[in-house]
C-alpha cells in the first residue's frame, strides 16, 4: 500500500471523486471540506479529517486544492488556518480550479518564495469520471514539482497532460475547453429550444441529433437534463458566466475577438439574472420566449 499522505481541499462533486479515487489507489487520503458532513461521509469511508487547510497541510506532502475559483483558492492558501503556512518546504500543491492563467502563474511564484512546489492543473471530465479515476487533468509545472507529485496525478486521473515547465499553460488550455463547453452548451439549448418551439417531439430530435453529424458531448449531456426536466446542477449557470468571463479576459488582454463566446457568455448571464444562477448549466434553453419546456419526469 502508498503511504504517502495526501490531502484534498474541497468535497464537492470533482473532489469527492478524486478522494475517493486516490484512496482507492492505497493513498493515506486527508480531507477537508466547508461542510461538515461531506468530510464525516468521506471519514466512514476511510479518510481523515482535518478541521482546516493548515492541519491538512501540516500532515500532507502533496495538497490537491478542488475548489470552485481563484478566490477559493486564495482563502484555502493564506486565509485563516490556510495551507501555505503550514505546508512543509517540498511539498507540493495542486491547484484544479479553473483560473486565469495570470493569477496561476503568479501563485506559483509566490509559493516558490516559501519553498513550495506548485502544479498548475485544471480537471475536467465530470463527478462520474472523477469517481472512476478517468478525469482529465490539463497540467504544467515545474520538472521537480512533477516529480514529487506526478505520481498521485497519475492516480488521480485517467489522462494527464503535462503541456508546460511553469504554471500557466495548463489553465490556458482548460479555459479554451471551456469556451468550447460554454459555446456548445449554449447551441445546444438554442437548437433543443428552436425544435420545441417549431413543435417537433423533443425525444425524436434528440435520437435523431444524438446519431447524426450536428451531435456534440454537450447536446448529448445536457439535452438529456432538458428532457427529463431536471435541472439540479452538476455544473450550475453560474460556473459559464464565471468561466466564460474568464475566456473573455484572456482574449481582451491580446484584443482578439470571439463572437461566439461573447453570445454564449450573454447567454449565461441572461440565465442567472433570471433566478437560474444555481440551477444546471442547461437551464439557459430557459432564456428563450415562447417554449414550453418538458415538465420532470415522476
Amino acid at each position: 500500500m502508498n503511504k504517502t499522505n495526501v490531502g484534498v481541499i474541497g468535497l464537492g462533486a470533482m473532489g469527492r471523486g478524486i478522494a475517493q479515487t486516490l484512496r482507492s489507489a492505497g493513498y493515506a487520503v486527508h480531507v477537508c471540506d466547508v461542510r461538515a458532513q461531506a468530510v464525516q461521509d468521506f471519514v466512514a469511508e476511510g479518510g481523515v479529517a482535518c478541521s482546516s487547510p493548515a492541519q491538512l497541510a501540516a500532515a500532507c506532502e502533496v495538497v490537491v486544492s478542488v475548489v470552485v475559483n481563484a478566490a477559493q483558492t486564495e482563502n484555502v492558501l493564506y486565509g485563516e488556518q490556510g495551507a501555505a503556512s503550514a505546508m512543509k518546504p517540498g511539498s507540493v500543491f495542486v491547484m484544479c480550479s479553473t483560473v486565469d492563467p495570470h493569477w496561476s502563474i503568479a501563485t506559483e511564484a509566490r509559493l516558490h518564495e516559501l519553498g513550495i512546489h506548485y502544479v498548475d492543473a485544471p480537471i475536467s471530465g465530470g463527478a462520474a469520471k472523477a469517481a472512476a479515476g478517468q478525469m482529465t487533468v490539463m497540467s504544467s509545472g515545474r520538472p521537480a514539482a512533477y516529480e514529487r507529485a506526478g505520481d498521485v496525478l497519475d492516480a488521480m486521473a485517467g489522462k494527464v497532460y503535462r503541456l508546460g515547465d511553469c504554471a500557466g499553460a495548463g489553465s490556458k488550455v482548460k479555459v479554451i475547453n471551456q469556451l468550447l463547453a460554454g459555446v456548445h452548451i449554449a447551441a445546444a439549448a438554442e437548437a433543443m429550444a428552436l425544435g420545441l418551439r417549431e413543435g417537433v417531439d423533443s425525444q425524436a430530435l434528440y435520437e435523431v441529433i444524438t446519431n447524426s453529424a450536428g451531435n456534440s458531448w454537450m447536446f448529448e449531456n445536457r439535452m438529456a437534463h432538458v428532457l427529463a426536466g431536471d435541472y439540479t446542477p452538476l455544473s450550475a449557470v453560474d460556473i459559464f458566466v464565471k468561466d466564460l468571463g474568464l475566456v473573455l479576459d484572456m482574449a481582451r488582454a491580446s484584443k482578439f475577438p470571439l463572437p461566439l463566446s461573447s453570445t454564449a457568455h450573454q447567454m449565461f448571464m441572461q440565465a442567472s439574472t433570471a433566478g437560474f444562477a444555481r440551477e444546471d448549466d442547461s437551464a439557459v434553453i430557459k432564456i428563450f420566449p415562447g417554449v414550453e419546456l418538458p415538465p420532470p419526469r415522476r
